[in-house]
C-alpha cells in the first residue's frame, strides 16, 4: 500500500509539474500575442491571443483535478478519486470545442464582412507574423512534452491538455498563413486569414470530440475496450485451475480500472490454492493496467451441470 501511495504521489506531482510549466508558457504567449496583435494591427493575432487565454482555464482545471485525484480512497469514495481526473478531461474537451466555435464564428464573420459589406482589413505588421511563428514552435514543443508525460503516467487529462496546446499551435498556424498572405501578397489576400481559421477550427472540433467521448463513456461506467476485455479473458485462461468464469464486469476509474468476475475452480483444489491463483491473476492484470486498480474475484466451485451460464476457457 505504501508503495502504491508513493507511485500515486509521484504521478500527481509529475502531472502538476508539466501543467505548471504549460501555465507559465501560456501566460507569456498570451501576453505576447495580444501585444503583437495590438501593435501589429492584426485582428487574427489578437483573436489568437484571446484563444490562448482558454489554456489558462484548462491548466487550472487539470491542477484542480489532480488536487482531488491525489487523495487516497476514503469512506465517501471507496474506489478513490480517479474520476475527478476524468471530469477534468471532459471540461478540457468542452473548452476545446468552444474555442473551435469561437474561431469558426470569427472566421465566418470576417469573410462575410469582406465579401458583402466591403470591409477592408488592415495590413498586419511584421511583429504579428513573428509572434505567430514563435507561438507555433513553442506550442508544438509543449504539446509533444506534455503528451509524452501524459502517456508515461497514464493520464487522459494531461494528454488532453497536451492536445489543447496543439490546438493553439494549429490556431497560430492558421494565423501565420493568413498574416503571411496579407503581409507579402497584398490586401486582397487577407481573406485567407479567416479561411485558414475556419479550417483550423474543424481540426479543433475533431480533437475535442476525440477527447470527450472516452471520458464521457468512463463517467457513464462504460466497459473497457473489447481488446482489453479479450486480454483479461486470455489471462484468466492461462490458469488450468480455473475451469470457467461468468459475470465479468469492467470499467475505468481515471488511470486505473475496476474488474469483477466469478471464477469457477476445480473442486479438487483447496480454497487456499484457489485464493493464491486469484492473487497471481490480480498481480498480472495490475502490471498490465495500472497499480491501484481494483479487482474483485468471487471464487466458486466448478459444477459441470451448472456451467451453462459460464464462459468456457479454451486457452491454456
Amino acid at each position: 500500500m505504501e508503495k502504491h501511495d508513493t507511485l500515486s504521489n509521484e504521478r500527481c506531482n509529475e502531472a502538476k509539474r508539466v501543467t505548471w510549466i504549460g501555465f507559465v508558457i501560456n501566460t507569456a504567449l498570451t501576453v505576447l500575442k495580444i501585444f503583437a496583435g495590438i501593435i501589429g494591427r492584426s485582428e487574427a493575432m489578437l483573436a489568437d491571443g484571446i484563444h490562448s487565454m482558454s489554456d489558462f482555464f484548462t491548466d487550472i482545471v487539470v491542477l484542480i483535478g489532480f488536487r482531488f485525484t491525489d487523495k487516497p480512497a476514503d469512506e465517501g469514495h471507496n474506489y478513490g478519486h480517479g474520476k475527478y481526473e476524468t471530469m477534468a478531461t471532459v471540461v478540457i474537451g468542452v473548452a476545446l470545442f468552444f474555442a473551435g466555435v469561437n474561431i469558426f464564428q470569427k472566421g465566418v464573420e470576417m469573410i462575410y464582412g469582406v465579401l458583402f459589406k466591403g470591409y477592408i482589413l488592415d495590413k498586419p505588421g511584421l511583429i504579428a507574423l513573428l509572434a505567430a511563428l514563435f507561438s507555433i514552435i513553442t506550442k508544438e514543443i509543449l504539446y509533444r512534452y506534455t503528451k509524452k508525460v501524459g502517456q508515461r503516467i497514464h493520464s487522459p487529462a494531461v494528454i488532453a491538455n497536451g492536445w489543447h496546446h496543439r490546438s493553439d499551435a494549429f490556431s497560430s498556424a492558421g494565423t501565420f498563413f493568413g498574416i503571411s498572405c496579407a503581409y507579402f501578397l497584398g490586401d486582397k489576400w487577407i481573406i485567407f486569414d479567416p479561411i485558414a481559421a475556419i479550417v483550423v477550427s474543424i481540426f479543433i472540433f475533431k480533437v475535442a470530440i476525440e477527447i470527450m467521448i472516452p471520458a464521457v463513456k468512463e463517467l457513464l461506467d462504460a466497459s473497457l475496450e473489447p481488446k482489453e476485455v479479450d486480454y483479461i479473458i486470455y489471462e484468466i485462461g492461462k490458469y488450468k485451475e480455473i475451469k470457467e468464469f461468468h459475470d465479468l464486469r469492467t470499467r475505468r476509474l481515471g488511470p486505473t480500472v475496476d474488474i469483477e468476475a466469478h471464477l469457477l475452480f476445480d473442486q479438487r483444489i483447496s480454497l487456499k490454492d484457489a485464493h493464491e491463483t486469484a492473487e497471481l491473476l490480480e498481480r498480472t492484470l495490475e502490471e498490465h493496467f495500472y497499480r491501484g486498480s481494483v479487482f474483485t474475484f468471487h471464487l466458486e466451485p466448478f459444477v459441470p451441470s451448472e456451467s451453462k451460464k459460464s464462459k468456457k476457457l479454451y486457452i491454456r
